[in-house]
């Protein structure tokens, strides 16, 4: 599951750049995550719009769905007429979604691996000085973070395996964060630090219900949808136990921040708001191609003004270019092939 980390690549550095002006490990993922949250609120935006379009053009797909459901190809083609007449991408909401996860699974892969992401040392290395102290590493998941304690604790690392400057960097890293380590894995212990991963879950909790709420994603994801967002959430939240405590501290951090960020958008842009605009659009729409306009056709030889909604229009269009590529093609259907 490495590939889901490669968000780490660019966040490991910004988490160092953000060290070097704060100096502390956990107040650092707080700021990165502050920032991150902030980046991606316009897509929050966006998605809030998505489902907002969602409940005017659900009612419309239905119908559709019904006309046509013993006719799987036409019922393909109805709802790919609508998308394109409307501008309407029932995926247009996914994408937020989608990035929201691999910048959590982003931050995990920096929790789980900092001294690669971080520090810029060569997981082969960092195996090679696990094994040269005698750290276990069957656990790629706490080897680097144990690597990290064992450095503060005090342990040689030869530098032809991870130059000096790197372990002394290491050496300076503070992970103490209430006097706690942010590199120990809580587990379900009731221990200090387990309050870390508590709050990460309530706060998910918190987040996901009110989130949907005031989004109006409740009303319009089946039962299903619902069902797998709730299970990706209690995923993060099992990775909260399990993986060093500074995924806690992120992922709960970025929940409140969420619950803000949904208050917020809510007041902006309510999900009414965009509901209202959407319906008001779609009758334009409507009422366009209901309006009668005058178009010139033949008949008999004879050029005949017609009244027609904008659907006839464009169906007599298509008959006249049909008729024009008959007559042009004509001569070359009759005319028989020569003989040698």
């Amino acid at each position: 599951m490495s590939f889901m980390y490669f968000l780490a690549v660019l966040i490991g550095p910004l988490v160092k750049i953000l060290y070097s002006f704060i100096g502390n490990y956990a107040a650092t993922m707080i700021v990165a995550t502050l920032i991150l949250k902030l980046l991606l609120f316009p897509l929050s935006i966006h998605q809030q719009k998505s489902t907002a379009k969602m409940s005017v053009f659900q009612p419309l797909i239905t119908e559709i769905q019904q006309k046509y459901k013993n006719d799987p190809q036409k019922q393909q083609e109805e709802l790919m007429k609508l998308q394109q007449e409307h501008g309407y991408n029932p995926m247009g909401g996914c994408m937020p979604m989608l990035l929201t996860m691999l910048v959590l699974f982003g931050f995990l892969g920096v929790v789980y691996y900092p001294v690669h992401y971080i520090f810029g040392v060569d997981n082969a290395a960092v195996k090679a000085a696990c094994e040269a102290i005698g750290l276990a590493t069957t656990n790629t998941s706490t080897m680097q973070t144990a690597l990290i304690q064992a450095i503060h604790n005090g342990a040689s690392i030869d530098p032809s395996i991870i130059s000096a400057s790197v372990v002394a960097e290491i050496q300076n890293f503070n992970t103490s964060f209430f006097g706690m380590d942010m590199c120990d894995v809580p587990g379900f212990h009731l221990t200090p630090i387990a309050i870390f991963p508590a709050i990460a879950t309530v706060t998910m909790f918190v987040s996901y219900f009110i989130t949907q709420k005031l989004s109006g994603m409740d009303a319009q994801m089946q039962g299903s949808m619902k069902v797998m967002m709730l299970v990706m959430n209690l995923m993060f939240v099992t990775f909260c136990f399990n993986a060093p405590v500074g995924f806690s501290l992120y992922y709960g951090v970025s929940n409140v921040v969420q619950i803000f960020q949904s208050y917020v958008t809510y007041k902006i842009y309510s999900p009414e708001k965009f509901k209202a605009q959407y319906e008001a659009e779609l009758a334009a729409k409507r009422a366009e191609k209901k309006k009668k306009r005058t178009v010139t056709v033949e008949q008999n030889g004879k050029q005949v003004e017609k009244e027609v909604t904008l659907g006839e229009a464009n169906k007599l269009r298509l008959e006249m270019a049909r008729q024009r590529e008959a007559e042009l093609y004509k001569d070359e259907r009759t005319t028989p092939l020569n003989k040698d």
